[in-house]
């Protein structure tokens, strides 16, 4: 049996700083309200019953509270208030310096509520450390001044959890839609550096992976982007290309059909879109963040967002190649296939995929394919989210289509 201290760390229940602490308790009193050697035993071997019929590790507070209660129960009502005086005092000394214990004991990789509060991250690397004692400072600060009491004492009980409350004490939000058409079209700024529009689609997906890491560097949630904002420059890349292609055969005194020369060119905007999605791949499960992981991505796949024939096409393209990436899967340290976390795939279904023999059904059959190995993409259905999600003034059937987080929550009022 064991018992969750206060610094998080985990411990062999011990019976005896039960009875010594009732001792004391007991020395305290006048010598008609002490106990007898054999109730304290009797009251601590109690309050190990209760601690025993729990299915997890109880926190020393809740420990003390049954320890309150057995003394009221066996009648020792004085020996009770010298108990939570005792308490009260401890606590006193415990709020002049609140984060020592659970600072050292996260650097010794024994603090076990840090363990389990976030799986994404590993304990025992530096950076995830740096990021770990800053939270213990964030939530002795929210436990102690920011929120209310009642919470806190609840989240102690294990009534509720107040999730990222290492986050709390700052002003950041935790989920964010990345507006990456902006910033790709209209230029950006990174670590003071201007960052122009970029003139092919790899580099624009190496700098929506740039973004991508700044988002997540900068708040504690999950983001997610739209492949359709990438789509634009797909186009560039292949003007870019046929202009290669064009001096490539000039200089070797080539001449070629137009149909040729096309096939060369689309040849080489596949290779350059394979190109771009993997940098977004490995760039996500690769990258570490100021809080110690890798970002939370969400990547939406939706056809009806393209303004036109020649931009849905290429959208397409990306798609497939997000698919057959996903299919393929990772390698991990012993060089087999894995399935990465990240990043999290939403696609929509739609008029133009939905149905056998519409023009991109072929990406729908690639997706289902992609479910059945990676249990990856979600699906979101166009038709049912025009119904409900309704901006003011917008009828039933009328509604928008957007991407939610990874965790399928939607950042929306509607």
């Amino acid at each position: 049996m064991k018992i969750t201290k206060r610094s998080g760390q985990e411990v062999p229940f011990d019976i005896t700083k039960i009875e010594n602490a009732i001792r004391k308790a007991s020395q305290a009193v006048d010598y008609k309200d002490a106990l007898s050697e054999g109730r304290i035993k009797l009251i601590a071997e109690e309050v190990a019953g209760v601690c025993a019929a729990r299915d997890r590790a109880m926190h020393v507070e809740e420990i003390q509270d049954v320890v309150e209660t057995k003394l009221m129960e066996f009648g020792a009502r004085e020996i009770a208030k010298r108990y939570i005086v005792y308490r009260y005092k401890q606590q006193l000394l415990r709020q002049a310096n609140t984060t020592d214990k659970q600072i050292l004991s996260l650097i010794e990789c024994n603090n076990e509520d840090v363990k389990q509060e976030n799986s994404n991250k590993n304990p025992t690397i530096n950076a995830v450390q740096r990021d770990y004692m800053a939270g213990e400072v964030s939530k002795d600060v929210s436990a102690r001044l920011l929120l209310p009491t009642d919470v806190v004492q609840a989240h102690k009980e294990g009534i509720i959890h107040f999730h990222d409350m290492d986050y709390y004490a700052q002003h950041m939000h935790n989920c964010d839609l990345v507006n990456l058409e902006d910033m790709l079209q209209n230029g950006t700024v990174i670590s003071e550096t201007m960052i122009e529009k970029p003139k092919s689609f790899s580099t624009a997906c190496n700098i929506a992976t740039q973004i991508i890491a700044q988002v997540a560097s900068n708040q504690y949630g999950g983001q997610s982007i739209s492949l359709t904002h990438l789509a634009p420059f797909v186009d560039i890349s292949r003007k870019s290309i046929q202009e290669e292609v064009k001096g490539e055969c000039e200089l070797a005194g080539v001449k070629m059909s137009k149909k040729d020369f096309d096939k060369i060119v689309e040849m080489r905007v596949r290779k350059e879109i394979q190109k771009g999605v993997q940098t977004i791949q490995y760039q996500v499960v690769t990258l570490m963040t100021t809080n110690g992981q890798a970002p939370f991505v969400t990547v939406y796949m939706y056809l009806g967002e393209a303004r036109n024939e020649r931009e849905r096409d290429d959208l397409a393209m990306i798609i497939e190649e997000v698919l057959n990436e996903r299919i393929k899967g990772v390698k991990n340290e012993q060089g087999v296939y894995i399935t990465p976390a990240f990043p999290k795939l939403i696609y929509v279904l739609e008029e133009q995929n939905v149905r056998e023999g519409s023009p991109y059904w072929y990406l729908t059959e690639l997706a289902a394919k992609c479910t059945a190995k990676r249990m990856v993409p979600d699906y979101i259905s166009e038709k049912k989210m025009r119904e409900y999600k309704l901006s003011k003034g917008e009828t039933v059937g009328h509604g928008d289509t957007y991407t939610c987080m990874g965790c399928r929550s939607f950042l929306t009022p509607d």
